[in-house]
């Protein structure tokens, strides 16, 4: 599969994983292997940055291209996971939503590959940096773990065995919750982000396909479009 297939694929993946929080319960068979399925987009995309980044002519427009999504998304995200908009009042006080999607943090990994790269400082002081954008991303969804994806993908774009290392050290943080919690079989489906590894490295020819904008927005479009119609059913119509 060429990158806008395999983006595609991870796309409908994503839709899955976000039908099942809303309308099938996490803890039953169907929810854990929607769920499940859902684990192949953060990771993908992550790696997809990390393409990006390399290929892109112009990273200064890639980088504002996430960023102002990351902004637009910010709204539909919040209504899609709390059912009101991020900036509301209760009893004269105000209060503001710091949750943000995945195109946040994703935006972040950008931003570590970048300093990684092109970093006019000292090895030490990139590092200090990185950990910086983690911490900043902690209220983003998935985290640090894009962030580290991101980086480590374009670190080891070209060393197979350690960047898959390094992703699989990243996903085992990830799914720390199945070995700390007392309902650990609700995480089970945490494990889905070990099939990236195969999705990638067997079923993607590293080719770009079509150029055309509807492969180039399709992506940053449907993201906020569908959480605010999710959200929509979830705190409207049910």
């Amino acid at each position: 599969m060429n990158r806008n297939q395999l983006k595609y694929l991870v796309i409908i993946a994503m839709l899955i994983d976000h039908i099942a929080w809303v309308f099938i319960p996490m803890a039953s068979v169907l929810g854990q292997i929607m769920h499940f399925i859902g684990r192949l987009t953060a990771p993908t995309m992550a790696y997809f940055i990390s393409e990006g980044y390399y290929y892109t002519h112009n990273i200064k427009k890639y980088a504002f291209r996430l960023g102002v999504f990351a902004i637009i998304s910010w709204i539909p995200f919040v209504y899609f996971e709390f059912g009101t908009l991020p900036i509301y009042y209760i009893n004269g006080h105000l209060f503001i939503h710091s949750t943000v999607g995945v195109i946040y943090t994703l935006f972040l990994g950008l931003m570590a590959i970048w300093l990684w790269d092109k970093g006019i400082c000292p090895k030490w002081c990139k590092i200090l940096g990185i950990i910086g954008l983690c911490i900043i991303s902690v209220i983003g969804d998935w985290a640090f773990f894009n962030v580290l994806w991101c980086l480590f993908f374009y670190i080891y774009r070209d060393k197979p065995k350690q960047k898959w290392i390094a992703y699989s050290i990243v996903g085992l943080v990830c799914c720390a919750p199945i070995l700390f919690t007392d309902i650990w079989w609700t995480y089970l489906f945490m494990t889905g982000i070990f099939m990236v590894p195969i999705l990638i490295q067997f079923f993607y020819n590293g080719q770009s396909g079509s150029q055309n904008n509807i492969n180039k927005w399709f992506f940053y479009l449907f993201y906020p479009i569908h959480l605010l119609i999710l959200g929509i059913f979830q705190w409207i119509i049910i």
